[in-house]
């Protein structure tokens, strides 16, 4: 068992060397240092928990709070910062999906050998 997670340490140590996981890491990195973004997606958070707190109480949320979250999504949706990162996490996800996949061929292969490997 310990080589298979010797063996997923070194996939990760793998992931964070290439251009996907990169890009998304300076991504994020820009939009953390985007102050402007990074209130407005704070406050975005807050009027979410509001939102769904009235929600679930069966009320209906006060238009002017309504009003404020759909603009404020529309501005983060604008921001070109947030559109790399969003570009970025797109990208990673691809890869690991794509790295999914091999685990899936992996699996199915062991699955299908009659061969009992040491553990």
């Amino acid at each position: 068992m310990e080589a298979m997670w010797e063996k997923a340490r070194e996939v990760g140590r793998q992931l964070a060397q290439t251009d996907e996981y990169r890009a998304l890491k300076r991504a994020n990195d820009r939009l953390s240092d985007d102050r402007d973004a990074v209130t407005r997606m704070n406050r975005l958070a807050e009027l979410q928990d509001e939102l769904t707190l009235a929600m679930r109480r069966g009320a209906e949320p006060p238009q002017e709070q309504q009003d404020e979250y759909e603009r404020l999504v529309d501005e983060i949706q604008e921001n070109p910062v947030y559109q790399s990162l969003v570009a970025a996490q797109n990208n990673f996800d691809k890869l690991m999906m794509r790295i999914n996949e091999e685990i899936a061929r992996g699996i199915e292969a062991g699955a299908q050998s009659r061969i009992i490997l040491p553990s």
